[in-house]
């Protein structure tokens, strides 16, 4: 398996964690206002980062370069920055509502990129 590959399920493990703890924790205080972060942390981080490993498990010549690494920072820095910032938000402190949609960009670029990598022909 690509070491792209491996980091992104350990990545994606990592998330689960998270998102894990943060559903407990919502269990835990009966407060589920940050319902939307918890759901983020497991879909865009958990989820998405799986399948983007399997992809490159998969197509290991697609794991290789500087695209793959390029594509795998600009994602996880923009899903755990909106993770942690949206968390924040819905806490109860609007102010942080640039950052949020900031770090959304971020990993929407993330995205973009890995359509690329998608597309992209195959390196031989």
């Amino acid at each position: 398996m690509p070491s792209l590959a491996n980091l992104y399920f350990r990545t994606a493990i990592l998330f689960l964690i998270a998102g894990i703890s943060l559903g407990i924790h919502m269990s835990v205080s009966g407060n589920h206002a940050v319902v939307g972060a918890h759901a983020h942390i497991n879909l865009l981080g958990w989820v998405t980062s799986a399948l983007f490993g399997a992809y490159l498990a998969l197509n290991p010549a697609k794991a290789t370069g500087l695209l793959p690494r390029l594509q795998y920072g600009i994602y996880v820095l923009g899903v755990l920055t909106m993770g942690i910032s949206l968390y924040v938000m819905l806490s109860g402190n609007p102010g942080i509502e640039p950052v949020v949609a900031i770090s959304s960009l971020v990993t929407f670029a993330g995205v973009l990129l890995f359509a690329v990598i998608i597309f992209m022909p195959a390196r031989t």
